[in-house]
């Protein structure tokens, strides 16, 4: 994709306005309550530091084009996959499982906050919260 199919991509699919706020300000409170659960829990701060970063080396798979750099951004961007780790750390239980799907919550719950969303085919700027960064024109 060149920057000028970029610039001229639709907003289609992007929220804005209030809900869009809504749903930032749902991103805050994930990340809080994210990060009390895991003081609560009591586990590694060290693990908490290297699980909270881990689900940006999703980013890895835009090297193989934009379809499936979205594909696996979105695969660890979404709640499901921490919440249903999260879950099967209660059953096991596993609390180390637990404390992962916690980070990598709070990791989601940032993201949301400051406006990155779950990505589009087009291009890692769109996303269902909108546009990221600044797309020049030609």
């Amino acid at each position: 994709m060149t920057e000028t199919t970029f610039a001229h991509a639709p907003r289609a699919g992007a929220v804005d306005g209030v809900p869009r706020l809504l749903l930032r300000l749902e991103g805050v409170a994930l990340a809080l309550v994210a990060v009390f659960a895991y003081a609560k829990l009591g586990a590694s701060w060290w693990l908490f530091a290297v699980a909270v970063i881990a689900p940006d080396l999703s980013m890895a798979g835009y090297l193989a084009g934009t379809r499936i750099g979205s594909i696996a951004y979105n695969a660890f961007h979404i709640t499901l996959g921490p919440l249903l780790l999260a879950l099967a750390g209660f059953l096991l239980p596993q609390f180390d499982m637990l404390a992962v799907a916690l980070a990598w919550l709070c990791h989601i719950g940032v993201d949301r906050a400051v406006g990155f969303g779950l990505k589009y085919k087009v291009g890692f700027p769109f996303t269902h919260l909108g546009r990221v960064g600044k797309v020049m024109a030609s």
